[in-house]
């Protein structure tokens, strides 16, 4: 598989996959990958070049998955929906933590924080964030919900009905980390979600 090329130093290389047995044997229309696809197209300044997986929930099947697309084609950031429940069929979070090199707990426990102002059940959820590095690129790689309304939810946060932030989203972090790790420089419209960055790593307005 070739690597992917960057058209503009700053475009964001993201794996999406959606995993999910039904979906991926052609029983019903998944709808994780579109939702992905629709959140980033409006909330990145620069828009990402994306490239996407449809799979079953099988642990070998998910993590030879998750290391192409950050191994074979570059991907700075993968973004996985589905399969993080506590069913015996969910084992999206042990192929991610197989391919991990460290665990990065923190998306994970904020996750389930925003979950949680929804459903009790959030408790459930056993999504993780990690990251695979090799001798020459790092990539982060999120577990997200499998519903659309719970995937923005979760990468945008909460507002109250004056437009503040009560919860932050987890993608408030990422462009940060993808900076950490030695990917692009990553910006987002900031009525969508607001990019933190310490004063020192922000580059100057254009």
């Amino acid at each position: 598989m070739k690597k992917l090329q960057r058209t503009h130093p700053d475009e964001l290389l993201v794996g999406l996959v959606s995993v999910s047995d039904r979906a991926s044997g052609g029983q019903y229309q998944d709808e994780g990958i579109p939702a992905l696809e629709s959140w980033l197209a409006a909330a990145l300044v620069q828009p990402a070049q994306c490239v996407s997986r449809l799979v079953p929930d099988d642990t070998d099947t998910i993590s030879a998955t998750l290391k192409e697309l950050v191994d074979e084609l570059g991907c700075d950031l993968v973004l996985t929906t589905g399969g993080t429940g506590p069913a015996r069929r969910d084992v999206t979070p042990e192929a991610t933590l197989a391919v991990a090199t460290r665990e990065m707990p923190g998306f994970g426990e904020q996750m389930r924080q925003i979950s949680l102002k929804f459903v009790p059940t959030a408790i459930l959820s056993r999504q993780v964030g990690v990251l695979r590095e090799t001798a020459d690129h790092a990539a982060l790689i999120l577990n997200l919900p499998g519903q659309p309304k719970a995937i923005k939810e979760t990468l945008e946060g909460l507002r109250d009905d004056q437009g503040n932030v009560v919860v932050p989203g987890i993608f408030a972090a990422v462009p940060y980390c993808i900076d950490l790790i030695g990917g692009p420089y990553v910006e987002t419209h900031e009525h969508i979600v607001s990019a933190f960055r310490p004063k020192s790593a922000r580059r100057p307005k254009q």
